[in-house]
């Protein structure tokens, strides 16, 4: 008996699928997430381009500098290169506060020494020359009795005062004080006169018409319309009391940065001279950038 064929039974085809059209909320919200992404994007890109606009150009410079550096440094038998140099600054700055005597200090006290001369000279010259420039360009009459003696004094050397400072206070110290106070004295006059000077004549009019008194024009009119020349006054003396007490200790002695240099010289270690160059101007900037912190705090707007 011949077995009947085998029936094979035929898969039903699969319902079709309808795949619905995005609605136009959804086509917009995906729009506004690919111009989100694309506008993120951007952003990075520019902030990396502004990165390498501001960075690079300074590394490079660095980098140029050290290249300058190391070939002087070929060129002349004695003079040290960047690395003989930063070894020597790790060596130094791994104990900048030792004392073994009144002469020999870490660079550490030396620094603190500056800056405890300059912050005295420098507070005493603000102490008198913001009032007095408030006074010169308050009153005219004061202006001009004090011009001719400004001129002729603030284009001094900042040295020639100091043989009058140790003539009048017999000491090393406080004549370093004296010189900082004279030469750092004069931008603080003269940026705060010219302030009070440019202050516009129809609020001093207004002022007397509401007969005001000298201590009302002041704090509500002179003091927030100076205030940006003074602090301009007070960056500038600030650099000049720094560059100033270099030179003052290099000749009167003690403990300070100019006089471990001057020192370091007379014993001829060329590294520790390279490395208070570098201090001392790693310093002046942190005074001047903190400065320029402070003013833009108190800029009246």
């Amino acid at each position: 008996m011949t077995p009947a064929p085998l029936m094979h039974a035929t898969p039903a085809p699969e319902a079709a699928t309808e795949v619905a059209a995005p609605t136009e909320a959804q086509l917009k919200a995906a729009a506004e997430r690919d111009a989100l992404t694309q506008a993120a994007a951007r952003r990075r890109r520019e902030r990396l381009a502004a990165f390498v606009q501001q960075v690079v150009p300074g590394i490079v410079g660095i980098l140029l500098f050290l290249l300058l550096w190391q070939g002087v440094a070929q060129l002349v038998g004695n003079f040290p290169g960047p690395a003989k140099v930063w070894d020597s600054a790790v060596k130094l700055f791994s104990d900048p506060f030792y004392q073994k005597g009144p002469n020999d200090q870490g660079i550490g006290w030396n620094i603190l020494s500056s800056l405890k001369r300059v912050g005295i000279g420098f507070g005493l010259a603000a102490l008198v020359g913001i009032p007095l420039g408030f006074v010169i360009g308050r009153f005219a009459t004061m202006d001009r009795m004090t011009a001719p003696i400004i001129s002729i004094l603030r284009p001094v050397s900042p040295l020639a005062w100091l043989p009058i400072g140790l003539m009048v206070f017999k000491a090393a110290n406080p004549a370093a004080i004296w010189v900082i106070f004279i030469c750092s004295i004069w931008p603080m006059i003269i940026n705060t006169a010219v302030g009070v000077q440019r202050i516009p004549q129809d609020y001093l009019n207004v002022a007397r018409v509401l007969n005001l008194s000298e201590w009302k024009v002041f704090t509500k009119i002179l003091f927030p319309a100076v205030l940006p020349y003074m602090l301009t006054g007070v960056k500038l003396s600030i650099g000049v009391a720094w560059l100033v007490i270099v030179a003052a200790e290099m000749l009167t002695g003690g403990v300070g940065i100019g006089f471990w240099l001057w020192d370091e010289w007379n014993n001829l270690v060329m590294e520790h001279i390279i490395i208070a160059i570098f201090t001392i101007g790693i310093v002046g900037l942190i005074l001047e950038q903190a400065l320029i912190w402070i003013a833009r705090r108190f800029q009246f707007e």
